[in-house]
């Protein structure tokens, strides 16, 4: 009973981190708060952030019991996967995306300029972004399961495994109405997770 409770709370905040940042809940906020809407980000990573803390530490309150042991092999190979991971999520963050964007402070110090967006520009594709789409996502999904010791942890990376997936096309979504061919021809050259996996027809 209470593996279901944690999955259902889990559940629920995916579903709630997906709706506020949702296509018709953005546009809603985008015609409500008009020129304000700049410092929505900041607004919806500081709630995922309040929500998500105190899920972890009641999640762990719930199951404490551990049910995998790794040997000293599993170990080694566990701290490689984790240490690569963590070496993905980081480089992608901080030298393939825009981090202070990630956080909103971009959009906040922007707040009352009018920027023009060129598709060809905006869609990029240096770095980890040349070899797969999502290196952020990716790397997350790793970690998450190298992290895995209670049943709890199973359930949990279950449903944030499939929530992860499923943003991510949702995410796809979004991006192709932003920049259009340029975001579908990126697409179509580049894997959106298994590196390498896209076959080049000559």
């Amino acid at each position: 009973m209470k593996y279901l409770l944690i999955a259902l709370m889990w559940a629920g905040y995916c579903l709630l981190h997906s709706f506020l940042i949702s296509i018709k809940f953005t546009d809603l906020m985008t015609r409500w708060l008009k020129d304000y809407y700049a410092f929505y980000r900041i607004f919806y990573i500081s709630i995922s952030l309040v929500l998500l803390i105190p899920l972890i530490n009641y999640t762990a309150q719930l199951d404490n019991n551990i049910i995998i042991i790794y040997g000293q092999t599993l170990n080694i190979v566990r701290y490689i996967l984790i240490s690569g991971s963590l070496l993905m999520f980081f480089w992608a963050f901080f030298f393939n995306y825009d981090s202070l964007s990630f956080f909103g402070i971009r959009q906040a110090l922007n707040f009352g300029k009018i920027r023009k967006i060129d598709p060809s520009e905006e869609v990029k594709r240096n770095g980890l972004l040349g070899i797969i789409r999502h290196p952020m996502y990716f790397s997350l999904m790793i970690y998450l399961w190298c992290q895995t010791f209670r049943m709890s942890d199973i359930v949990v990376n279950i449903v944030l495994t499939i929530y992860i997936i499923m943003a991510t096309r949702l995410e796809e979504k979004k991006l192709v109405l932003e920049f259009g061919d340029t975001y579908v021809k990126y697409q179509q050259e580049v894997p959106m997770f298994i590196p390498f996996s896209k076959i080049k027809v000559k």
